[in-house]
């Protein structure tokens, strides 16, 4: 009976870390949105994807009222978006975006994941290369005609649109353009009538490396450090 309970308690706390760490990306992106182009939504393309990405993650609404509110305070923490770049063990390569008030404090982070997991950080533009920098929308398919909206969308930057699941495995629409079209591509989405259940950009993989099961987790293993740091917002690579 102990041993279930320190399992259900261990698998408590490891939902609560996870959610916290989404609230606290969320948090960031808000506060960049709003420092870049102010704090009403309707006029701020940035921040109505932000609120979307909030909302599919179940962040409370006075949360997120709470972060726009200060970010719009003179005492709001000034976020500097920075990209690293390096590989993971076995020639993955990783792409990991952040949000930092101390960039030396940030770099000296991500430097020390690497070395541990037994990767090595790159230079700027040593492994992006190999990446598509590309803007992803997941909407609900209740009520879509998938066939429709490829084509409706075609026009407007779509690239690729396709099915995918969310985190609870239930089904969503995957709707990809260039990073170039993002913005082109969620206002017709909007003037359809859609809400995205998330709005984000991604890099995507121009090629994938397939590894044995062993070496995989070598390689996810750092991918989970890096993700679990609190100055990092997103974790790309291209493992298989």
């Amino acid at each position: 009976m102990g041993r279930i309970f320190e399992t259900r308690k261990h698998t408590m706390f490891a939902r609560w870390d996870r959610m916290s760490k989404q609230f606290n990306r969320i948090g960031k992106e808000i506060t960049v949105a709003v420092k870049s182009g102010g704090p009403n939504p309707e006029a701020n393309p940035a921040l109505r994807r932000a609120i979307q990405n909030a909302r599919a993650v179940n962040m409370p609404k006075d949360k997120v009222e709470s972060a726009i509110k200060k970010a719009s305070g003179q005492d709001a923490p000034d976020y500097e978006e920075v990209l690293y770049e390096g590989y993971a063990p076995h020639g993955v390569a990783v792409v990991v975006e952040t949000a930092t008030d101390n960039p030396a404090r940030t770099v000296a982070a991500v430097r020390t994941h690497f070395n541990k997991g037994g990767g090595n950080l790159g230079t700027a533009g040593s492994v992006a290369f190999q990446f598509k920098k590309m803007g992803a929308f997941r909407i609900d398919p209740e009520g879509i005609d998938a066939e429709e909206l490829e084509l409706d969308l075609i026009d407007f930057g779509l690239e690729e649109l396709g099915e995918t699941t969310g985190e609870k495995g239930e089904p969503q629409i995957l709707v990809r353009c260039g990073f170039a079209d993002f913005g082109h591509l969620q206002k017709a989405l909007e003037d359809r009538g859609i809400t995205p259940i998330s709005a984000e950009t991604e890099y995507v993989p121009l090629s994938t490396v397939e590894l044995p099961e062993d070496q995989a987790t070598e390689v996810l293993k750092l991918i989970d450090k890096l993700e679990q740091d609190d100055d990092v917002q997103k974790v790309f690579h291209n493992l298989a």
